[in-house]
């Protein structure tokens, strides 16, 4: 029968408690010794070092008169010291084994779940960006795998994660850079997101790369590396902080649809790929809003324009991207409608 992690945490946590019973016993057993000793006729000092040696079996030599008295106690000292000090070295032994287990458990269990991922998200840097990037990925039920060098920052993330550096064209391929839709760049300094970003490239040229450029200067070189978007954090902090002093409730509305969840409604891109059934069809035909409920709010065509608030008369052209909102369970009938068409 498999062990699971929520065993070896299980047996890990009981052999912590053995230790406490084992240390506290220990103490017990040096305190007893130590006053045994003591009404034996030594000192204090002379009696704690007795009880030490004669616990630990080391025994130098006896410090005291060796009477009957003296022998029996320091017999049952023995039996019941090198007792309480083997048990207390085997659940310590214990808990190092057990984590080692639940470590070594860790990660192959991510290392499968990596080897399973298909159509994932790569991001590296597990800075803050990349900390709010991986989390809002993971919620949206995406499955995405964190690359970043440094093991402390990742210590204790459940996400499915590399130590590695993303430049590194090996650790790419452990985070299964050659099955993932995307790839966030995201590390501390525009050049290292500049070589993951060429390295990524390199190894995939299908991918979708988005990297992160702390200098406006970066965004170009970037874009020439092959990212196909560029974002700067500071840019766009100053632009949301603009729109919330003109347009604060237009603002908040667009950021509540996009990210906070609590809304029923949210915004969904759908491509139209060529060979769909509602492809060449106008807006009107297609009854996109009669059939699935959902708005259409803009198309992007292949050039990479937008068509906002399209004329229901408008073509559906293979290749486009239809912006919709609406609930969740009239944009999956979007999306069937795109995959299967009209119904009869």
């Amino acid at each position: 029968m498999a062990i699971t992690r929520e065993q070896l945490e299980a047996e890990a946590t009981q052999a912590a408690r053995r230790v406490r019973r084992g240390v506290m016993g220990l103490i017990l057993v040096l305190a007893v010794g130590t006053v045994g000793y003591l009404l034996l006729g030594l000192s204090l000092l002379d009696a704690a070092y007795q009880t030490v040696t004669t616990v630990s079996t080391v025994g130098f030599r006896e410090l005291g008169a060796t009477t009957t008295a003296w022998k029996l106690f320091t017999m049952v000292l023995v039996l019941v010291g090198t007792g309480t000090v083997l048990y207390t070295v085997t659940a310590l032994f214990e808990i190092l084994v057990e984590e080692r287990l639940t470590d070594r458990w860790d990660r192959r269990r991510m290392e499968r779940d990596i080897a399973r991922f298909r159509d994932h998200v790569v991001v590296c840097g597990f800075g803050r960006v990349g900390q709010t990037i991986a989390s809002y990925v993971h919620k949206a039920g995406q499955d995405v795998v964190v690359v970043d060098p440094d093991g402390e920052r990742l210590s204790g993330l459940r996400l499915p994660h590399v130590v590695g550096d993303a430049t590194d064209d090996a650790v790419l391929e452990h985070a299964g850079i050659g099955r993932a839709s995307t790839l966030v760049a995201v590390a501390d300094t525009d050049p290292t997101n500049l070589f993951i970003t060429l390295s990524a490239r390199s190894v995939r040229p299908d991918l979708f790369i988005v990297a992160r450029a702390r200098l406006a200067s970066a965004e170009g070189k970037l874009r020439q590396a092959g990212a196909d978007r560029v974002v700067n954090p500071q840019l766009i902090g100053g632009a949301r902080i603009a729109a919330l002093t003109l347009q604060p409730h237009v603002a908040e509305f667009v950021d509540v649809v996009m990210h906070d969840g609590s809304l029923e409604f949210r915004l969904e891109e759908v491509a139209i790929p060529p060979g769909s059934p509602v492809a060449g069809c106008s807006l009107r035909d297609a009854h996109i809003r009669d059939r699935t409920g959902a708005l259409v709010l803009a198309i992007r065509r292949a050039d990479g324009t937008f068509l906002m608030n399209p004329d229901p008369d408008v073509p559906i052209e293979g290749g486009v991207v239809v912006i919709a909102i609406g609930t969740t369970e009239q944009l999956a009938a979007l999306v069937q409608l795109v995959a299967d068409g009209l119904p009869g």
